[in-house]
């Protein structure tokens, strides 16, 4: 057996990794790390310095796992600057620390990458490689950002705190069209979903939905600047570039839904989306003009509509965003692991993590009477 850390996923076969990838994730895809590294989106320039862990045996890649040495906390999601401060106050290093995560995706997934059969042998042994690394470079800690069911038990089980949020997702119950789906939802509801989908076909707005094949390198150079602007316009460093956009289109071509809003002869508006074998995941969007509910089309009804479509059975269109709800989209617990090297640090982290359990479902629980779904006693 042989543990190694690279600091280039590119030296890492790139057939050998995609085989411990579940369910086709796109992010989790050897070409999706590779275009963050070469198009220059990680790196000592933004803080997310490559330090992936494999495992070979008899010169077959067994098990890995995507990591980062961090000198910041930017593009995490999971927000750690109270903790950062509280290090900083008495005299201490917060960074580096590292993390397990898909660099700015707050999209859930595999943490630990080996076959199902072979994870009570491999986890394990790429935890105890993590913490190895972790005390060789002084690390703080070790963040498992946004894993699946299986890697956040196991991390439980070893005694890693757990750490909650809420995101806001939309299931497919096998509906045959978005009417269908506009069918189970309140009459009000129903009535605001077809008034804002009206106004923007009343506005003579029309949509292209393509993906790396069909989409063409003005298409991409049009969706890089809506992108770009709706960061700027936010003061917000955009995080990827033009590179890495074409790069995934010809590396993951059939996993890019590009979906771009076009008025009057221009394109006026897009939104970039990745797709498994069962879920759509909403990344970016951006807007040249503003127009009345073109927004909620191209990010979230184009994207019901594709998974009804292809019958993907989840929408996870990313963080933040109660007006979701109204648009079918239900609140949903997510949840990432924290090893805390000093333990007078991690008692108290440990305990500020149960408060906030309490806080965000207690935040879920008052939501409820805001779920958009008719009750199944419920009759029109």
């Amino acid at each position: 057996m042989n543990i190694r850390i690279f600091q280039k996923i590119s030296d890492i076969p790139a057939t050998e990794w995609n085989l411990l990838v579940r369910n086709n994730n796109p992010f989790l895809k050897h070409e999706f790390l590779v275009a963050l590294e070469t198009q220059g989106c990680v790196g000592q320039q933004s803080g997310w310095l490559p330090c992936h862990i494999a495992i070979f045996e008899n010169d077959e890649l067994r098990a890995a796992m995507p990591l980062y040495k961090k000198y910041n906390s930017s593009g995490e999601f999971v927000f750690d600057y109270a903790w950062a401060d509280a290090y900083t106050k008495h005299g201490l290093n917060y960074y580096p620390k590292l993390v397990s995560a898909i660099p700015y995706t707050p999209a859930i997934g595999q943490r630990f990458l080996c076959r199902p059969d072979d994870e009570s042998k491999y986890i394990p042994l790429l935890l105890d490689a993590c913490l190895s690394l972790a005390k060789e470079i002084g690390a703080s800690s070790l963040h498992c950002l946004f894993p699946d069911k299986n890697t956040h038990q196991t991390l439980q089980n070893h005694g890693l705190i757990s750490r909650y949020d809420c995101q806001f997702y939309w299931h497919n119950s096998g509906y045959q069209s978005f009417d269908d789906f506009l069918q189970k939802l309140t009459s009000r509801k129903r009535k605001n979903i077809k008034q804002e989908r009206r106004k923007v076909r009343n506005a003579g707005i029309t949509f292209r939905i393509l993906d790396g094949r069909t989409a063409t390198s003005n298409d991409w150079q049009n969706f890089t600047h809506f992108y770009e602007k709706n960061h700027i316009d936010k003061w917000n460093t955009p995080k990827f570039n033009h590179g890495f956009f074409t790069q995934v289109a010809n590396t993951l071509a059939e996993q890019i839904v590009l979906v771009l809003a076009d008025h009057e002869g221009r394109c006026v508006a897009g939104a970039l989306m990745y797709r498994s074998d069962t879920h759509l995941y909403g990344r970016h969007w951006g807007a040249l003009e503003q127009f009345d509910a073109l927004h909620f089309e191209t990010c979230y009804y184009q994207g019901i509509e594709y998974c009804i479509r292809e019958n993907l059975q989840c929408f996870e269109p990313g963080v933040q965003g109660e007006h979701k709800i109204a648009r079918g989209f239900i609140p949903t617990r997510t949840v990432s692991n924290h090893w805390i090297s000093d333990l007078r640090f991690a008692d108290g982290i440990k305990n500020y993590c149960k408060q906030e359990k309490t806080a965000v479902d207690n935040y879920i629980s008052g939501l409820e009477s805001s779920i958009p779904y008719r009750k199944n006693e419920e009759t029109e």
